[in-house]
């Protein structure tokens, strides 16, 4: 097996292209095949899920609840979820969780008619749980098989196949939903979640020494003391405890804007409405895969990163900002790019910063926290969203309101964290 892949190398340092990468790291090279399988099936599920509520429902509240069953899910399991991560082996974490989400899903095949939507909430939220866990790991393994030269392409490289199998599966699953129907789309990704196991099998990981429990001492008093633990390393390193509130003050505006982006789809194209949704978040991913590519080749000195941080946040707002103060035909989807390519960047980059400044011992709590905080954040402002457009806000006005929430998130950021990170610096 091969060592531990950690250099010296300072983060600033040249980085590895993305197709040294794949050809000379195979564990980032399986890793990312079974990301691409696994994605690809989760944005056929998603507007499937999406698709079933709106037609049982027609609200936009039950919308946002539905959004919310992959949020808070996520927000609620994740400190159990980086003590599973810091304490087990975490490539095996990553194959049970496929394994386990592959029966999962087909649940959904029980989901027929309004009355059921309790079951469509429910599996959700079991969905998200197990995701929980595996997504922690999968940011937390990362460290242990890449080089410093090649973290921050290897998360780039990720980030943007997220994006892609977004655009991709948002466009091909909004059209399969439409003629092949949900059935066909769950079954589907249940399949997809047995291969991504098939690939992570494959990888030959061997990771730091994991902290073993006291046989003395219960596994939930152990697993409480470890999240604790967590928090106090937290509270000791504030050039961690300030990058892991990046995502989350993004969400601030963001989460609302996604519910938004939702519904807009319905609007562009009334006659294939599940098609239209999947135009929109099509366009998503595509700036969510160009946003890291292009920061990555614009900012390699990581010292300018926490301003870069504050900037794509209020730049996410801008372009949601643009975007409703023009007619809404299929040419916003250029606005969609920009805002979430601005977002794409703040996600790669503070993850990097993440996995950077924590121990590896600490690595998956603290992975786990940052998820925690973003998805709380976001899963708020998904329901204050679907709260004031049910009672009859607007759609165009919800969208100026939440962009000028996601603007002053940025600016309100920049003041924070970037002086306090000058002053580390010094």
């Amino acid at each position: 097996m091969p060592p531990l892949r950690r250099s010296s190398a300072p983060l600033h340092a040249e980085h590895v292209g993305y197709l040294e990468l794949l050809r000379t790291n195979a564990n980032v090279r399986r890793l990312w095949f079974g990301s691409v399988v696994s994605l690809f099936g989760d944005w056929f599920n998603t507007l499937a899920i999406y698709r079933i509520v709106q037609d049982q429902s027609g609200s936009a509240l039950a919308l946002a609840a539905a959004l919310v069953t992959k949020l808070l899910p996520l927000a609620l399991a994740s400190p159990l979820a980086g003590v599973l991560v810091d304490r087990f082996d975490r490539r095996r974490v990553m194959i049970g969780a496929d394994l386990v989400r592959a029966v999962i899903v087909l649940g959904f095949l029980f989901v027929r008619d309004a009355s059921d939507l309790w079951l469509l909430y429910t599996l959700a939220s079991a969905q998200i749980v197990v995701s929980a866990v595996f997504m922690p790991a999968k940011s937390a393994l990362l460290p242990n098989i890449t080089t410093n030269r090649e973290l921050l392409t290897a998360n780039a490289w990720l980030s943007a196949t997220w994006s892609v199998m977004l655009a991709v599966g948002a466009a091909a699953g909004g059209l399969a939903v439409d003629v092949f129907g949900t059935d066909a789309v769950f079954v589907f990704d249940s399949l997809t979640y047995l291969l991504s196991a098939v690939f992570i099998a494959r990888m030959t990981v061997v990771s730091a020494p994991r902290e073993a429990a006291s046989e003395k001492e219960p596994v939930l008093r152990a697993a409480l003391r470890q999240v604790g633990e967590g928090w106090t390393y937290l509270r000791h390193h504030a050039g961690v405890r300030r990058i892991v509130w990046a995502k989350a003050s993004w969400g601030a505006g963001g989460g609302a804007l996604l519910l938004i982006l939702a519904l807009l789809g319905d609007t562009l194209l009334p006659e294939a409405q599940t098609t239209g949704m999947g135009i929109l978040f099509a366009a998503r991913g595509l700036g969510t895969g160009l946003g890291p590519v292009l920061a990555r080749a614009a900012f390699p000195d990581a010292s300018r990163w926490p301003l870069v941080l504050g900037a794509s946040i209020a730049a996410t707002g801008l372009g949601y900002f643009a975007l409703g103060l023009v007619p809404w035909t299929v040419w916003i989807a250029g606005f969609v790019v920009f805002a979430h390519a601005a977002g794409g960047a703040n996600w790669v980059l503070s993850t990097t910063m993440l996995q950077q400044r924590s121990e590896d011992r600490f690595r998956g709590r603290v992975i786990a926290t940052d998820w925690l905080l973003v998805t709380l954040v976001e899963s708020v402002s998904v329901m204050v969203g679907g709260v004031l457009l049910e009672v009859g806000m607007g759609l165009r006005a919800a969208v100026l309101l939440f962009a000028g929430i996601q603007v002053l998130s940025g600016v309100l950021w920049t003041l924070r964290v970037v002086p306090a990170e000058r002053v580390a610096a010094a």
